[in-house]
């Protein structure tokens, strides 16, 4: 049992998700947490998260000072190290030289966090505060040009320190540095894997959820899809899927997810054509947190609506929520340390007077982590590998207002972008591509004439897990492809643009 006491950082269950990843259980705290309660999960290590706070703060969030005296291998993870430093009295301060992203630092002793790792090795920073000097009893492991104290170690007491994120996947060598503290200094031994999150998922599925009729919010991605395939295997005919048709899919999209569910598995769906209700329902809005919201809020009353209908007193709303939609969404699960990014309709965009209690199955999970469990389960690989789509569909893809022309014209584009990816074979490659229709017009040419048309922004990324990342280096004769039958086969639009930004500062969808 692994312990992560969480201040804040978007990346905490990032951390976690790395420790599963090797192979170790862990859990995720609030890090106000008593010192008795982390004393129940009797902790074999405990990893202290980083966090947007400074610790010289009057009211800076900070654990039980006995922690770091439990005589159990302790990792400070940015703010976690600053903690560190602050409680063995040593000084941590603003720099005006600020370090955020890529940063390469030097690596001044080998022995054991960072065995194996090259003299020098680049690292995701992201702070302004730094440790000023050595706390009593702690040498130096790392240093940046900017940062003299970029890890920190009391070697006899098994207590570390890394100003940067080793769990992000910018840190090159930052799985090596997590598997160092695993099992070079805290010698833990692998003994969890998905099969142990399947059993035991089922097993609480059941225990929560008795007798009771349970609905499933199928949208045809992989994180419902899979929700309801394990659902299923828990709780059988118990499970109705509800496909509601928003009238934000994809180019074909309903059809298709209609012939998945009947021609894979013998699961009860009911398909709900509900356009009209949803059109009307963002009608004018063009705030982005609001179309999440009202969104969220539809799907609810349709649900509530169209379930009266074929069963009564179903009690219980499942959804395939992941953990990083409820960080983004800063709701519950998370530090009271973080900070809100954006509204998932799914979780932060519910209605308070929801009649359902809330089953989500995934929502520690990552997206690579769904996938491994689809696996498990057995479902085809063209389901589990598909790419992600956000439960607003392509609502929050068009950026102002949404009306049906609008989503007509981005779903030939959409679908143009993914049609050329799989011919040129990226589709497994890219973990996310997509179109995006912009608010703006710009003047051009065609057939001698002056135009004054739409413009479409690609986006097309590569990651692990949705928390970061890098946009991909789509070969350009694929661009040029995209480009071009955009252009020639959508009279509406004259120009098209390549988003080149990653994540952070960004984040994947444009709202």
């Amino acid at each position: 049992m692994l312990i992560i006491l969480d201040y804040g950082s978007q990346y905490s269950h990032l951390i976690a998700r790395r420790v599963r990843e090797c192979g170790i259980y862990s859990e995720v705290l609030d890090g106000h947490v008593s010192l008795d309660k982390v004393l129940e999960k009797k902790p074999t290590a405990i990893i202290l998260s980083g966090g947007p706070s400074s610790v010289y703060e009057k009211d800076a969030p900070k654990c039980d000072k006995a922690i770091l005296e439990l005589g159990v291998p302790v990792l400070g993870v940015c703010y976690g190290m600053q903690m560190i430093a602050d409680f063995s009295g040593a000084i941590v301060k603003h720099y005006s030289k600020r370090e955020y992203g890529r940063t390469e630092i030097s690596i001044d002793d080998f022995s054991d966090l960072f065995f194996g790792i090259d003299t020098k090795t680049t690292v995701w920073m992201s702070h302004g505060d730094s440790v000023e000097a050595l706390p009593a009893g702690y040498v130096k492991l790392a240093h940046s040009e900017n940062t003299p104290f970029v890890s920190i170690a009391n070697k006899e007491k098994k207590i570390y320190g890394v100003q940067f994120h080793p769990e992000v996947s910018h840190s090159t060598m930052g799985m090596q540095i997590i598997r160092n503290f695993l099992f070079e200094i805290c010698k833990l031994q692998k003994d969890w894997d998905m099969k142990d999150f399947i059993k035991q998922e089922i097993e609480d599925i059941r225990k929560v959820v008795g007798k009771e009729k349970v609905l499933l919010g199928l949208s045809g991605g992989v994180d419902s899809m899979t929700a309801a395939v394990l659902l299923h295997e828990a709780i059988g005919d118990q499970l109705i899927c509800m496909f509601i048709d928003q009238g934000f899919m994809r180019k074909n999209e309903a059809e298709q997810i209609v012939a998945t569910v009947n021609n894979h598995f013998n699961i009860h769906l009911i398909h709900v054509d509900a356009k009209e209700r949803f059109f009307k329902a963002v009608k004018g809005v063009t705030d982005p947190e609001e179309k999440r919201k009202k969104i969220g809020n539809e799907f609810v009353r349709v649900f509530e609506t169209e379930v009266a209908k074929v069963a009564k007193d179903v009690k219980f709303l499942a959804q395939g929520t992941l953990y990083p939609d409820i960080i983004e969404s800063a709701t519950t699960g998370v530090s009271k340390n973080a900070v809100k990014i954006k509204t998932h309709h799914n979780v932060g965009g519910l209605p308070d007077d929801i009649e359902f209690k809330i089953v989500e199955p995934f929502k520690k999970l990552f997206k690579d982590e769904v996938r491994r469990v689809g696996l498990e389960l057995g479902m085809p690989e063209k389901i589990v590998f598909r790419h992600p789509f956000p439960g607003p569909g392509l609502a929050i893809r068009i950026i102002g207002e949404i009306d049906p022309e609008r989503v007509r014209v981005l779903q030939e584009a959409d679908d143009i972008v993914m049609d050329e990816i799989k011919k040129a074979g990226l589709y497994r490659e890219v973990w996310q591509s997509f179109a995006v229709l912009l608010p703006i017009k710009t003047v051009g040419v065609m057939g001698d004439k002056r135009t004054y048309s739409h413009t479409i922004a690609v986006r097309a990324v590569s990651s692990q897990d949705a928390m970061t990342a890098n946009w991909t280096h789509l070969p350009y004769d694929v661009l040029e492809n995209i480009s071009s039958r955009i252009i020639n086969e959508i009279p509406e639009i004259n120009r098209v643009v390549y988003d080149i930004t990653s994540k952070p500062p960004s984040t994947i969808e444009w709202e």
